[in-house]
């Protein structure tokens, strides 16, 4: 096998493995795209629907699953005393505070005596970063609830100050209340819309969830065009190699025209004149 060919060959083999690796990060993009747009059709199908109670909303196994995400439900039940917990480190619009947790005894339907943790609102932090805010506490007796559903967060082992978490888990929140409680418990959590016909008193509203699809479509289409831009340069150089490599062809001669000619008779004339003028005259003996 020539030199050539050996180098072709591994111009190639480059260009494809390039090429490939594009492809695969063209694809990972492309699967961020889908799962981002299935949960914004999720937010815009769920978030401004009619509430359900929450039997219906949650299911037989009392776990909020993707499907059922930001969907209203309702709910008659009472606060559990002296269980409320602070989730730490979430600020809202850029500003930096707690969400405020409650857990929630439901009284009716389908779940009834199981609780579900509530994420009541937003408690702006103060400006001595150690000193916790007066926490708004929930009301008292029967309370009429209607919360939007949210899939559970995952557990986390990073460490937080008393009655504090780090993520929203429903045994994160039950060991570490004053009081904790016990009992069946939804997998997931809900966070409130009214309690008793109005929003929770003291604290602000959380975040609207994002509709936005990110850049991950633009970005799937980067790379595919990243993927095929290595094949054709590969290509390009190849043929470029294999064209400096051959025979080189003598440079064409070319003809002059008929003014180039005409020219250079009258150049010669004249130079024959200037000779004849320049000879010097021998005098005769």
């Amino acid at each position: 096998m020539s030199e050539r060919a050996r180098r072709a060959i591994a111009t190639f083999a480059v260009a494809t493995l390039v090429s490939a690796a594009c492809v695969l990060l063209g694809l990972w993009q492309w699967h961020r795209y889908v799962a981002r747009s299935a949960a914004v059709a999720v937010v815009q199908a769920n978030y401004d629907a009619a509430p359900v109670p929450i039997g219906q909303g949650v299911g037989g196994d009392a776990t909020v699953s993707a499907p059922e995400e930001w969907h209203p439900v309702a709910a008659t039940g009472h606060y559990l005393p002296h269980a409320t917990v602070l989730l730490r480190n979430r600020p809202v619009n850029g500003t930096s505070g707690y969400h405020v947790l409650a857990p929630f005894l439901v009284q009716d339907g389908a779940l009834a005596g199981t609780v579900v943790l509530v994420d009541r609102g937003f408690l702006p932090a103060t400006g001595d970063a150690a000193r916790v805010p007066s926490v708004p506490q929930p009301p008292t007796g029967q309370v009429d609830l209607v919360a939007r559903l949210r899939v559970a967060e995952q557990p986390t082992e990073r460490q937080a100050p008393a009655g504090q978490v780090q993520a929203i888990d429903v045994a994160a929140a039950r060991s570490t209340a004053a009081q904790p409680w016990s009992g069946p418990a939804v997998h997931g959590y809900a966070q409130a819309v009214t309690e008793d016909g109005a929003p929770p008193a003291g604290l602000g509203s959380l975040a609207l969830p994002s509709t936005d699809l990110g850049p991950h479509l633009s970005y799937a289409f980067q790379w595919w065009v990243f993927a095929s831009g290595a094949l054709v340069g590969a290509v390009v150089l190849i043929r470029r190699e294999g064209s400096a490599s051959g025979p080189r062809r003598p440079p064409r001669r070319r003809h002059p025209t008929a003014e180039q000619e005409e020219d250079a008779l009258l150049d010669a004339q004249e130079a024959a004149m200037r000779r004849a003028t320049s000879t010097p005259r021998r005098d005769l003996p």
